[in-house]
């Protein structure tokens, strides 16, 4: 009996493809299509409809770019309405005495105006209820449970999502226009037709979609709008009520530069305030609270802006020259350009072009900087002076030292290159990092073998002479200083070093804050019929006569180089004390009015204030521009006729000349009294 081979089943699947039900035998690897579906036509559009389809869809995507460009920009405007809506109204508050004030009123008005306006376009916001779940806790039953509560609050801006139901409509369209593309390459016409079929379509879901989003913004482009608005009028009237309440800071606000100053930064601590009181919550409480903060914030703003423009009104006057070159360099600068900007752009850039090439430190503060380190270099010089008791025992020392001077612009450029504004206590550890760059002071000890003659009896008695050596021990003292220019590349950066070089170049366009010369531009006096009164005190003719003889220099060299400096400083101390030393006194010796002269004369208890009647010829007189305390200028008394006083000065509109004073001249600051034995 023979048996029968039994064959295994084939495995048989489905699966679906884009031509419908393929029956699949993974045993054998056969398909069968068993679907009825129609195979789908090739829509390839040719070669020539390809170019005229790539055409459009640049053209699209270009309109998409304008559009999504568009978008954002009005996505940047309303960026700020989206918490804006949930704000209470900025309405301040007065009372009847300002209401009541005619200057106020109109401002007031147009304040409550204002507030009017963001009020109803923050109530025209949409609003949305949501649920909020809180956990609470029951007392009776010692749980903890959750609590929905609802709350009411205004939505944000629409997002404008993709409506679901166009893709059904897109499909279609899709069919259609592949049915189309199948016939019209027999016809151009109706090729060309259906392009521009095609791109109307386009446009218009686009203007129907842009109107809606239009419709839908609008609200929230109100509400920006207004909130602009209200905070104008509210700046506007801050402004005006510090200058009523302050009259004496109307003097500031002579010029349109100066009020858009002010009002930049009233409206700058308004927001600031604002912010920082809590406007932008949904408490009312708390936005009353907020304004009222924010108003008492912006009063304050004015009158500090007011003082800020009186004060660079006064630096202006002070600086002219500076200010004139900064303006003509701004206009070559403009025309240069195409002079495409209008008068207010350059307007503008000139005050924050002067602004970035000044120092904007406090004068005080940059002079007690300028102190702090002329005080360590003192401190320096008195370590070389004390090196025999610091090293006993040597046998000579030997100095190989450099000068100890600086240039009190480069450290000021320095550090305002750091940082923009400082206090002493801010710069403690770049004075200390700039110091021991600048200078290094080192010692050596060296060995020499020497011989001296000793007198020595022999065993018969008589006398011989021996070469005997002996250890000679020398220290070595060796001073090497750098200039704070030399210096600058190694400790600042790239940025840092260019902003350097600027303040450097504009010596901060305020070139006598640490003293040094005089803006004075008029010509020298002629003395030749003064008659002097001699005072009681004996002076020093033999150095009037060497400042004198150096009536007309432009420039101050030899002073300045002789002084140690490797350029151009402010000259004028430099001046002084090179006259002093050609009639042949080694001190004093200052290259620093304040720092330098002040200090020297004022440590020897050889100092008198301005209305000192005894002055001398050859005392040193001190000249303070701005009444701040400081010294600003120096020069040299030749004597006084009663009523004024007579001097020779350097650096006197960039040249030496003879000038008179008033002897109760608020400008004068004092007297250096030199003692002539």
């Amino acid at each position: 009996m023979s048996r029968k081979h039994l064959k295994p089943r084939d495995k048989v699947t489905q699966r679906m493809t884009r031509d419908g039900v393929v029956l699949e035998n993974q045993t054998t690897g056969e398909e069968i299509n068993i679907s009825d579906r129609e195979a789908e036509q090739d829509f390839t559009p040719s070669e020539a409809t390809g170019r005229a389809e790539k055409v459009l869809e640049r053209a699209d995507r270009a309109q998409e770019r304008r559009s999504m460009k568009k978008a954002a920009k009005q996505a940047g405007q309303v960026e700020s309405t989206v918490d804006a809506g949930l704000r209470p109204s900025a309405r301040l508050q007065f009372s009847e005495e300002e209401r009541s004030t005619p200057e106020l009123k109109k401002y007031i008005r147009k304040s409550d105006r204002q507030a009017d306006r963001l009020d109803a376009a923050r109530a025209a916001i949409p609003k949305e209820t949501v649920k909020i779940k809180e956990k609470v806790f029951d007392e009776a039953s010692g749980k903890a449970k959750t609590r929905v509560r609802k709350e009411t609050r205004d939505k944000p801006p629409p997002a404008m999502k993709p409506n679901p139901a166009s893709r059904p409509v897109q499909e279609v369209l899709l069919f259609t226009h592949g049915k189309i593309h199948e016939v019209e390459h027999e016809n151009v016409g109706v090729e060309g037709g259906h392009k521009g079929e095609e791109l109307a379509e386009r446009q218009a879901g686009r203007a129907v979609r842009g109107a809606i989003r239009r419709h839908r913004m609008k609200p929230y482009r109100e509400l920006s709008k207004a909130e602009r608005l209200a905070e104008k009028a509210n700046i506007e009237y801050f402004y005006q009520k510090a200058f009523h309440d302050n009259p004496q800071f109307a003097q500031a606000a002579s010029n349109p530069i100066s009020r858009f100053w002010q009002k930049r930064q009233i409206k700058q601590q308004y927001v600031k305030a604002a912010r920082a009181a809590g406007q932008t919550t949904a408490n009312g409480a708390g936005a009353a609270q907020g304004t009222a903060k924010a108003a008492k914030s912006g009063s304050k703003a004015a009158k500090e802006a007011a003082k800020e423009s009186e004060r660079l009104a006064s630096f202006a006057v002070k600086h002219w020259k500076g200010c004139l070159v900064a303006l003509a360099l701004l206009i070559m600068t403009a025309f240069l350009m195409g002079g495409l900007q209008s008068c207010s752009s350059i307007i503008g850039g000139f005050g924050s072009g002067f602004t970035a090439t000044s120092y904007l430190s406090d004068d005080a503060d940059l002079i007690a900087v300028e102190n702090a380190y002329v005080d360590m270099e003192n401190d320096l010089q008195r370590q070389i002076d004390n090196i025999p008791s610091t090293y006993p025992g040597y046998d000579e020392y030997r100095y190989d030292l450099d000068e100890i001077i600086h240039n009190p612009h480069e450290l000021a450029s320095f550090l305002t290159s750091i940082l923009p504004r400082y206090t002493l206590a801010e710069v403690q550890a770049e004075l200390q990092r700039v110091f021991a760059k600048q200078y290094t002071l080192t010692t050596t000890t060296t060995v020499e073998v020497r011989y001296r003659t000793e007198t020595r009896t022999d065993s018969e008695g008589n006398d011989y002479d021996v070469e005997v050596p002996y250890n000679y021990y020398i220290l070595n003292v060796k001073l090497t200083a750098r200039s704070i220019v030399s210096i600058a590349p190694e400790l600042l950066t790239p940025e840092q070093l260019e902003m350097f070089n600027v303040y450097l170049e504009t010596s901060g366009n305020n070139p006598l804050v640490f003293g040094g010369g005089s803006p004075d531009i008029s010509a020298s006096e002629d003395i030749s019929g003064v008659h002097f009164v001699n005072g009681t005190r004996p002076g020093n003719t033999a150095v009037v006569d060497i400042a004198k003889s150096q009536v007309g220099n432009v420039n101050g060299q030899p002073y300045w180089s002789w002084y140690g400096f490797d350029s151009r400083v402010a000259w004028c101390a430099c001046f002084v004390s090179w006259c002093y030393n050609q009639a042949g006194l080694s001190e004093p010796r200052f290259s620093g009015c304040t720092s330098g002269g002040m200090a020297w004369f004022q440590s020897r208890g050889q100092w008198a204030n301005r209305g000192y009647s005894d002055i001398s010829p050859g005392d040193a007189i001190f000249f303070d521009w701005d009444n701040s305390g400081n010294a600003d200028h120096v020069g040299i008394v030749i004597g006084t006729d009663g009523t004024n006083v007579y001097t020779v000065e350097g650096n006197s509109g960039n040249a030496c000349k003879i000038k008179s004073y008033p002897l109760n001249s608020s400008v004068i600051r004092g007297y250096g009294l030199m003692n002539w034995d």
